[in-house]
């Protein structure tokens, strides 16, 4: 991996325009990569050494969260694992630019608007949609859930909605309606890897579903995965 004068303006367009919308960021993998990225490639490292207590410190969230995203981070190709031991991890931070499973179709500024304008006037086919590529997509998931994580069911503010894989990506878990829904970021962090129905019954558990709550979320589970919750497309 080349060193080389790094736009960092570019970058975080990218990012914030491709890289977290097409693979799904919750707020805490958009933390901990905006960390990494920041204490290696934009200092001129190729690669960074750290330890998950110093990254869980450094944005202040707890070791269970951070050390989730860094795999789920990962298992995506955001970041290659160089070595791990109880020193640390070694990692090498890639730029949305070479993660392989970024789409860099979307040309910045007013060209971009454009484009996403004409793509909004062509009909959609829902069924074929990548619901992660367009922020207008992305809104009608949340819409669908009308403020509600989707998982524990507690109303959340827009500002701090995750689109979470019902089926997780490293399980090949499509873009697809049918596949994401909207929720909490406590949610999304805790979930994981999981599977849906086993984390809902954790929930239940844990008293933060009752009897009725939990059974109406196994059906909604089914009612998503059979398409009949299909979001109001924008116009």
């Amino acid at each position: 991996m080349k060193n080389k004068e790094l736009n960092a303006e570019h970058i975080w367009k990218q990012f914030e325009d491709l890289l977290a919308p097409q693979l799904g960021f919750s707020l805490v993998d958009r933390a901990v990569y905006s960390q990494l990225l920041r204490h290696s490639r934009l200092e001129g490292k190729a690669r960074l050494r750290f330890s998950i207590l110093w990254l869980a410190r450094n944005i202040k969230l707890t070791g269970g969260p951070v050390r989730a995203a860094v795999r789920r981070l990962a298992e995506q190709g955001v970041l290659r694992l160089v070595a791990r031991s109880k020193a640390g991890h070694v990692v090498e931070v890639r730029l949305p630019e070479e993660i392989r499973a970024v789409k860099l179709d979307r040309v910045e500024g007013r060209e971009g608007s454009k484009a996403e304008g004409a793509r909004g006037n062509a009909e959609v086919n829902i069924e074929e949609a990548d619901f992660m590529q367009d922020s207008r997509l992305r809104k009608a998931i949340h819409a669908r859930e009308g403020g509600q994580c989707f998982y524990c069911m507690r109303r959340i503010a827009s500002n701090t909605q995750c689109l979470d894989h019902v089926v997780p990506q490293a399980q090949r878990g499509k873009n697809s309606y049918r596949n994401l829904v909207s929720s909490c970021m406590e949610c999304n962090s805790n979930k994981g890897e999981k599977g849906a129905e086993d984390f809902l019954r954790r929930l239940y558990r844990e008293r933060r579903l009752t009897a009725l709550e939990l059974s109406g979320r196994l059906r909604a589970l089914d009612d998503l995965a059979s398409g009949k919750l299909r979001p109001s497309l924008p116009n």
